[in-house]
């Protein structure tokens, strides 16, 4: 009986902390890194061809326009992502954008709202885009559970800024 106790109160803190996970902490924010020897105009007109982005994002099913608006800012598209045979459907907002300077993205993803803000910069003919990244969660339990996925986050946007250095070299 003494073991059960014990078993059950382990068990019953890790609920507590799990839980307490969403009321203290109500945003997970990342960054990620790459540098591309390339200039940073030819960088960010291949970032923003939305032709490329199955390029460097493997999981995009498809990238449709819903609103494109002149000088980018307002501009709504529905992004369809596969991920491990589960489609994701999520709409993606420019709240912010600077030629050969910055993006910042808002998406809608099924409970998870995120904001990734690109900022390019050059030096000595190497641009260098670093992402902020943040995200939240529409709900209270998915909330509990973003911390700890944190550096899955990280990793995933890390290798995408890979891939888009890869397919930058290679063209």
């Amino acid at each position: 009986m003494k073991t059960i106790k014990i078993i059950l109160g382990i068990i019953s803190a890790f609920v507590v902390v799990f839980l307490l996970t969403g009321i203290l902490i109500k945003e997970t924010s990342y960054t990620a890194q790459v540098s591309i020897d390339k200039s940073v105009s030819e960088v960010f007109q291949t970032f923003n061809n939305s032709e490329n982005i199955k390029n460097w994002i493997p999981e995009v099913k498809s990238f449709e326009v819903i609103k494109e608006n002149p000088g980018k800012i307002g501009s709504i598209y529905k992004v369809v992502i596969e991920n491990k045979g589960q489609e994701i459907v999520m709409t993606e907002q420019v709240i912010a954008y600077v030629p050969n300077e910055k993006v910042t993205l808002f998406f809608n993803a099924e409970n998870m709202l995120k904001i990734d803000d690109y900022v390019f910069s050059e030096k000595a003919g190497f641009t260098t885009i670093t992402l902020n990244s943040s995200c939240q969660s529409e709900t209270y339990l998915m909330g509990c559970m973003f911390p700890y996925f944190k550096g899955t986050f990280q990793e995933q946007d890390q290798m995408y800024l890979n891939n888009l250095k890869k397919y930058i070299k290679q063209q």
